[in-house]
């Protein structure tokens, strides 16, 4: 088993930024595969004790995901067959970046493809490393307000079921372990912790005991 790598010790942290105290520098790379979305290469990588590794990395242009609100306060969710997971979830819309593509503009791109919806309005609720220990896919997540219903266009190789809750309806699917895509839960918890507003903070502090 090899050894843990040690970190510099808290005096080097009182001394220097943390992020140069953390930084590991790519060496080299070789690259491992070129699909048509990913690509997948190996760095070498120079620790800050001096010490060598090497970390695989999946190649992403990044993403987005939209959380649509339609009249009446639905949702709209797509439900689609995921191999790696060998069953269809339920996922809020979302899908890569082309090629030159600006997040705000892919995000409107792919919520009308998917669902059929011409955002009136979006907002951005949150952003994320999906898996920053090997990929480098960066998603923007957008709140889609002011929509306006047109004609779906997948693409030729998606089927999509699309299915509609309120947001009660949808935190209650997320209780109830229907929904298990990350990012979809993580758009669903932040416009809920958004909603919250400073009330969370007073629910935190009481739970502490302040």
């Amino acid at each position: 088993m090899p050894a843990a790598t040690r970190l510099p010790s808290p005096s080097i942290f009182a001394r220097v930024p943390l992020a140069d105290a953390l930084r590991e520098e790519i060496t080299s790379s070789e690259r491992l595969y070129d699909g048509r979305v990913l690509g997948l290469r190996r760095d070498t990588v120079r620790l800050p004790d001096g010490r060598t590794a090497q970390r695989e990395v999946v190649e992403h242009p990044g993403s987005v995901v939209i959380l649509a609100l339609e009249a009446g306060g639905m949702i709209p969710f797509v439900r689609q067959w995921r191999v790696p997971a060998k069953r269809a979830l339920l996922e809020l819309p979302a899908g890569t970046l082309d090629a030159g593509e600006g997040p705000q503009i892919a995000a409107a791109r792919e919520l009308e493809e998917e669902v059929g919806l011409r955002p009136g309005r979006l907002e951005r609720l949150h952003r994320f490393w999906i898996s920053p220990g090997w990929a480098m896919e960066y998603m923007h997540g957008y709140l889609a307000r002011d929509c306006t219903r047109v004609p779906p266009r997948p693409d030729e190789d998606e089927l999509l079921l699309v299915e509609r809750y309120t947001l009660e309806e949808s935190m209650q699917l997320v209780r109830e372990g229907e929904v298990e895509d990350a990012k979809s839960l993580l758009m669903l918890y932040a416009l809920a912790l958004s909603a919250v507003d400073s009330r969370g903070v007073r629910i935190i502090q009481d739970y502490r005991g302040d």
